[in-house]
């Protein structure tokens, strides 16, 4: 019996999963919907292999946060959730096909978490310590799938990615233009 055999490689692609996202500070029940693991499981695969090499990762406990608002809060949270979104439709994750990710710790749902967990890791990569959490981005993620209180959008002055408020009548534009308007009022005013 050796791990590398075929018949281990589901339960090797959950166990990595685990980690990656323990890594990034997500909570016990995401990790759960994702990979199908028990709670005892990524408990016990916190302690050891990822409390004892890094001490800097908080578990986090509670709910996972679930306000729309906070996408929409200011114009740096706006920027970071139009570039993740971004980072989302290249990878192809909001497309039709990407939805049907199957239940926790299918081959189908494992595939998605760790492209979820490469685009988060490219949005890290490109903007530093990020503003939006690894929780936050799944949030993200889940309410633009669904399209109904946020969906991508694109802006009428740019034609860039935006994420619009879905219950608002009237659109304004993407945060770019919108901060550059302001910097343009502020030199002239």
């Amino acid at each position: 019996m050796r791990v590398t055999d075929d018949r281990y490689s589901r339960d090797r692609q959950r166990f990595d999963l685990a980690v990656r996202m323990i890594q990034h500070e997500a909570r016990t029940c995401t990790i759960r919907q994702w990979t199908g693991l028990s709670d005892d499981r990524i408990r016990k695969l916190y302690r050891t292999y990822v409390a004892t090499h890094c001490s800097a990762l908080k578990r986090h406990r509670g709910k996972a946060p679930s306000r729309v608002g906070f996408f929409l809060k200011n114009l740096e949270i706006r920027r970071h959730s139009a570039a993740l979104a971004g980072l989302f439709a290249l990878l192809g994750m909001l497309q039709e096909a990407a939805r049907a990710r199957g239940p926790a710790g299918t081959q189908a749902a494992l595939r998605w978490g760790e492209l979820f967990c490469r685009s988060y890791e490219t949005y890290l990569a490109l903007h530093g310590p990020g503003r939006l959490s690894f929780e936050h981005a799944s949030h993200l993620l889940h309410l633009l799938e669904r399209r109904g209180e946020l969906s991508p959008g694109a802006c009428p002055e740019c034609r860039g990615l935006m994420i619009c408020d879905a219950l608002r009548s009237q659109r304004g534009v993407c945060a770019w233009c919108e901060s550059e308007t302001r910097e343009r009022h502020a030199f002239h005013g």
